[in-house]
């Protein structure tokens, strides 16, 4: 991969991170983090890992970020307005940016400005084989438990948006005594 088309990718992944994060519609910054995701995968293509490039588009860019979808549209978030008021997130995260930028000055110094690709891989490195293999026999349990994980904080995030308040609870009980009294 020629190192302005790495850049590039690398800068635009960098950006649409951004977006995840300032955007204020749920929607927006979801795309964003597909955007973010393809970029990472074409940098992963890049480098030789075209296996894993393709997984984290059909897996990540694509079926966990439809899952994601649903669950936005599930709880009907709405478009956040004006200011949180959170002090402490927003100073974590300009404590995080700013050590971002100190790491990207770093690295985009001339002298490490030439990215080297020339890393020597076994045979059949990157293959599905190869992939499959290491995943479910010396990764089997962590990746059942991240899958396991992912199930979990789905049902948990929307059993909280699910959860009706008790002025909720009033007003359809009331709802439910007026259409009886009519009938």
């Amino acid at each position: 991969m020629p190192p302005v088309v790495f850049w590039f990718l690398a800068t635009l992944s960098i950006v649409a991170a951004l977006g995840v994060v300032v955007q204020r519609n749920p929607v927006h910054s979801l795309l964003a983090l597909v955007l973010t995701l393809i970029s990472i995968a074409v940098l992963f293509i890049g480098q030789d890992a075209v296996v894993v490039g393709f997984l984290q588009v059909i897996v990540y860019a694509g079926a966990i970020m439809v899952l994601f979808l649903f669950v936005i549209w599930l709880l009907n978030l709405p478009m956040e307005t004006g200011s949180t008021g959170r002090l402490a997130i927003k100073f974590l995260g300009t404590i995080a940016v700013v050590a971002l930028l100190a790491e990207l000055e770093t690295f985009s110094m001339p002298a490490q400005l030439q990215i080297k690709f020339s890393a020597t891989h076994a045979a059949g490195y990157g293959s599905i084989e190869t992939l499959a293999e290491t995943l479910f026999s010396q990764y089997l349990i962590a990746f059942e438990v991240t899958s396991v994980l992912l199930l979990v904080a789905v049902v948990g995030a929307v059993a909280l948006a699910r959860r009706s308040t008790t002025v909720e609870v009033q007003e359809r009980a009331e709802q439910l005594a007026g259409r009886e009294k009519a009938a």
